[in-house]
């Protein structure tokens, strides 16, 4: 899944910014029972999987059709870059993670992030059992696959923690044949990904959740433009709340999360329930959705205080500059209310 963080300035400031409807009510987050619905689409990033469960549960069980909305979920993919489309004005809002919109920050371009459907960024490391690989301390000075993007983003977190060295790094194709032929050789992954398949290889994977490490990169987040928020924030709480609540009724595992996996597959011919069946139980037993601050104030949570300490590990690690003004890469006006708290 790549990204790029240098980002077209000119085009970002000449964003229209939103494509949705008349607005239905004036009350921020209050159900609506109207015939019109609001048009607004969301590009995730990658093709279509458990990991993006939630908003596909919210169109599938009409909770985003009770908040007055018609909701196109777009799919990624290998060939698309949605900072791009999201710059370029043709979605309305993407998934994408905490470090991206420190990079908007940073660039001075006006998008930010409203809501981080995931606490822990699924990030790993992947080594071969037996091999003295049992953790991410003991991984120094041995050979890593890790992919072009990785290399700007969670490999300085881990030479600043861990004394990594850039002479460990090995090409990371997204092809796991060498690391499967090469007990010594650890690389890199996401959680209800590569595990999966490495199993289904025949492996039983040593896995290193970078979270668990103290990575705090926010992942799987809502991004937006600022004059959308400035300009529509009615159908913005609207869009937030009911994927909130999708993500809270996936999570549960319940009869509703039929018809949302339907529609994955039927999005994504390539996986099948086994594969939805593993991504939701890593999700789970992870604590990627329910842990941390979402325990206490709802899916989708974030804090100034998770912020300031990412950017402040980001600027140690020379993946950004001091000097930063990170408090506008996000808001918290829509988030923290406690949706699907457990």
């Amino acid at each position: 899944m790549t990204m790029k963080y240098r980002l077209d300035r000119r085009a970002a400031l000449g964003l229209i910014g939103g494509s949705a409807a008349s607005v239905l009510i004036p009350v921020p987050g209050a159900r609506v029972n109207a015939q019109t619905l609001d048009k607004v689409s969301y590009q995730t990033n990658w093709r279509a999987q458990g990991e993006h469960g939630g908003f596909y549960l919210a169109a599938a069980n009409g909770i985003y059709k009770k908040y007055g909305l018609d909701v196109d979920i777009r799919p990624g993919g290998p060939q698309q870059n949605p900072t791009q489309l999201l710059l370029g004005g043709r979605v309305d809002m993407i998934m994408g993670n905490s470090l991206e919109a420190l990079h908007f920050a940073q660039e001075g371009i006006p998008f930010l992030c409203i809501a981080s459907i995931f606490q822990k960024d699924p990030q790993v490391l992947i080594s071969h059992p037996g091999q003295g690989n049992d953790s991410l301390a003991a991984l120094k000075d041995k050979p890593i696959l890790i992919g072009a993007q990785g290399r700007v983003a969670f490999w300085p977190f881990l030479k600043l923690k861990f004394g990594y060295r850039d002479e460990q790094v090995r090409p990371y194709t997204f092809n796991m044949a060498p690391f499967l032929a090469d007990k010594k050789l650890s690389q890199q992954g996401f959680l209800s990904s590569e595990p999966f398949a490495i199993r289904k290889a025949g492996v039983e994977p040593v896995v290193h959740l970078l979270a668990d490490a103290g990575f705090e990169n926010y992942n799987t987040t809502i991004t937006i433009s600022k004059k959308m928020v400035d300009e529509k924030k009615d159908l913005v709480q609207r869009f937030v709340t009911a994927s909130l609540e999708g993500w809270a009724e996936y999570m549960k595992g319940g009869p509703g999360i039929a018809a949302a996996n339907a529609r994955i597959l039927k999005d994504n011919p390539d996986i099948d329930q086994e594969k939805l069946d593993y991504a939701l139980k890593a999700m789970s037993d992870n604590g990627i959705v329910l842990s941390g601050d979402a325990l206490t104030l709802g899916i989708g949570a974030m804090t100034d205080a998770r912020w300031e300490r990412f950017y402040n590990s980001m600027t140690q690690a020379g993946v950004l500059p001091a000097g930063v003004d990170f408090r506008k890469a996000y808001s918290l006006e829509f988030v923290n209310k406690g949706v699907g708290k457990a």
